[in-house]
């Protein structure tokens, strides 16, 4: 059925409902540490000290992230939470697709990102830190909080909770909700995802291939099989299950097969 877009009784309130989860997840994101460096055999103390992972520009430290991301979590669905009512109009009843779409996702996402496209085609070209500064944390809490296993199986219920049902809801709720219908027509809220424009598409495709740049082409890939989902269907509700299956697949492929590099 058609999707039923936000009315503009209370723009301001609309405007927030769809930035400020985003705005709010990515700042809190930034304070994440790096991932952890190859494992390096040290030829002195000062050698082992060097390849030990530094800190985020706040000073926190690895050990810090499973903090950092239960914050960042919990403050996200809290705004969704408080800003829940201004989400009801935007469709109907999910569809079958968006289930085989994130289903089929998941292949496309691993079986690309296995190529290494972005390191093999970019480095060439110079831009091998660009696709550096999308690795990710790449946080095992089996091993890394193994001594506690009532800690680690619960961080990483908390990990599925927010990689399956937060980030899908808080980014296709910017960047299909938002930001795809904006560059149709600034009166964004009355626009159909169904009336938006190639131009439109083509720029937000873009920006979520920038969100992603150590998976520049599986982006590409993924982004577009959603969009021609949301094209169908008319349900911002379809991209959020379509993108949480993916995503609650992505995971249980990462646990089963030990490649937390995925994450």
């Amino acid at each position: 059925m058609p999707d039923q877009s936000v009315e503009s009784s209370a723009p301001l309130r609309t405007w927030l409902a769809f930035l400020l989860p985003f705005v709010l997840y990515m700042l809190l994101n930034s304070l994440e540490p790096p991932a952890a460096p190859p494992a390096k055999p040290a030829a002195s103390d000062n050698a082992q000290a060097q390849d030990t992972p530094g800190g985020n520009w706040l000073g926190l430290e690895r050990q810090h992230y499973p903090l950092i991301y239960i914050v960042k979590i919990g403050l996200a669905a809290a705004c969704l939470a408080q800003c829940w009512p201004v989400y009801r109009g935007l469709g109907g009843r999910v569809s079958p697709w968006a289930w085989l779409v994130g289903a089929v996702g998941t292949v496309i996402w691993v079986g690309i990102c296995k190529l290494g496209l972005e390191s093999r085609l970019l480095g060439p070209l110079g831009l091998g830190r660009f696709v550096e500064l999308g690795t990710r944390t790449a946080f095992n809490p089996l091993a890394e909080l193994g001594e506690n296993p009532a800690l680690a199986y619960g961080f990483l219920a908390i990990r599925f909770i927010g990689l399956a049902v937060i980030v899908p809801i808080i980014e296709e709720l910017f960047l299909r909700g938002f930001v795809m219908r904006y560059l149709t027509d600034p009166d964004w809220w009355k626009v159909s995802l169904g009336a938006v424009t190639p131009t439109a598409i083509a720029i937000t495709t873009a920006l979520a291939m920038a969100m992603h740049p150590a998976e520049l082409f599986a982006e590409l890939v993924w982004f577009s099989s959603v969009t021609l989902l949301m094209l169908r269907t008319r349900n911002l509700w379809d991209c959020v299950v379509a993108h949480g299956v993916t995503n609650l697949l992505l995971g249980i492929y990462v646990v089963a097969t030990n490649e937390w590099h995925f994450w």
